[in-house]
């Protein structure tokens, strides 16, 4: 794993929640992130993505409140338009957790702690396999939005991999995207996936639609 700074530049946005060892393509046009891609390309390429807490609208060109966890990414891949506008993509590394935010530049920084990932894993027992592709096809079916099961099972990612991969994919709402990446070890994140899953699947065939109760505080 590549050394991380523990400063690092804070991306929030109200719908995204990055998680380890997947991917992030981002479109970047405001000036202060403009900036910050700069700065990160000239210097470390590291982003942190946070996620805007309820009722960021009114000061969100300030700096509204975001939750405490979220996850690192590297940029692989940069291009910068002719207009100034950046697409990029991140892979993401860690979770970190906010311990003091920084306001010295157009955008916002963070003092940060990181949770490592654990160096040794086992797959997910077959079983568990069985029951997420049943319920991610049931969900797919029911929300009218087809999920590439197969491949994502297919591709043989060990439990936190694969994990962080569904949990990315999966259209679920931020709140309970940030939900899983609060799991601390890959057992409660796979129970947690289970869970919402079959949370949703009710809802859905109650006619209640796909959104449960607030998960995150």
């Amino acid at each position: 794993m590549k050394w991380i700074p523990q400063v690092i530049p804070i991306f929030p946005l109200p719908d995204v929640v990055f998680f380890p060892e997947t991917f992030l393509p981002l479109h970047i046009f405001e000036p202060r992130y403009r900036q910050m891609v700069q700065d990160c390309l000239e210097d470390r390429p590291f982003i942190g993505m946070a996620l805007l807490r309820e009722g960021w609208e009114p000061n969100y060109y300030g700096a509204p409140p975001v939750y405490p966890l979220g996850c690192v990414g590297e940029i692989i891949h940069s291009e910068k338009l002719s207009d100034g506008r950046y697409n990029i993509v991140l892979r993401g590394l860690k979770k970190y957790e906010i311990l003091e935010e920084l306001f010295h530049r157009s955008y916002r920084q963070a003092l940060v702690g990181f949770r490592d990932l654990p160096e040794e894993e086992a797959s997910l027992p077959e079983s568990v396999r069985e029951e997420l592709e049943s319920l991610m096809r049931r969900y797919s079916r029911l929300i009218d939005q087809e999920i590439a099961v197969d491949n994502l099972l297919a591709m043989g990612l060990e439990s936190t991999a694969l994990l962080n991969t569904l949990s990315s994919v999966l259209p679920l709402p931020p709140g309970e995207k940030y939900f899983l990446l609060e799991s601390e070890n890959p057992s409660q994140h796979c129970g947690r996936l289970l869970d919402l899953l079959r949370f949703n699947i009710i809802a859905l065939q109650g006619g209640r639609g796909p959104s449960g109760p607030p998960l995150v505080h």
